[in-house]
């Protein structure tokens, strides 16, 4: 798939033939390592009509690396959830059962709020 006109970055046009245009590529975020990670795990109702959420924070790392730990916490708590904007949300209050899971997984784990 050829690139797009609008990911060409500093020029609009040039007749010179051989000019290779830069593109703008999305850096890829490298992952820490689980001991240098510094999460932490709240309880979050705003918004959600009521009912809570378990919010994780403050992962480091590419998206994949971060949907796969979402997945191992769903999977370990038994219950759904989801990965976005950084954050990786599980449903109910399980904050404290998350926390030891990030333990054992060898993360830095801070409780946030009450």
């Amino acid at each position: 798939m050829a690139k797009q006109k609008k990911e060409k970055i500093n020029i609009v046009y040039s007749t010179n033939p051989n000019y290779n245009y830069e593109y703008d590529e999305e850096e890829e975020v490298e992952t820490l390592p689980p001991n240098q990670q510094k999460l932490y795990v709240s309880i979050d109702k705003k918004q959600r009509a009521g009912k809570e959420v378990t919010l994780i924070e403050g992962f480091v790392g590419a998206e994949e690396d971060l949907k796969e730990l979402g997945k191992l916490l769903k999977s370990k708590c038994g219950v759904g959830g989801t990965v976005k904007d950084g954050e990786i949300l599980i449903q109910g209050n399980f904050r404290d059962k998350i926390m030891l899971i990030l333990e054992k997984e060898g993360y830095q784990v801070k409780r946030k709020g009450g």
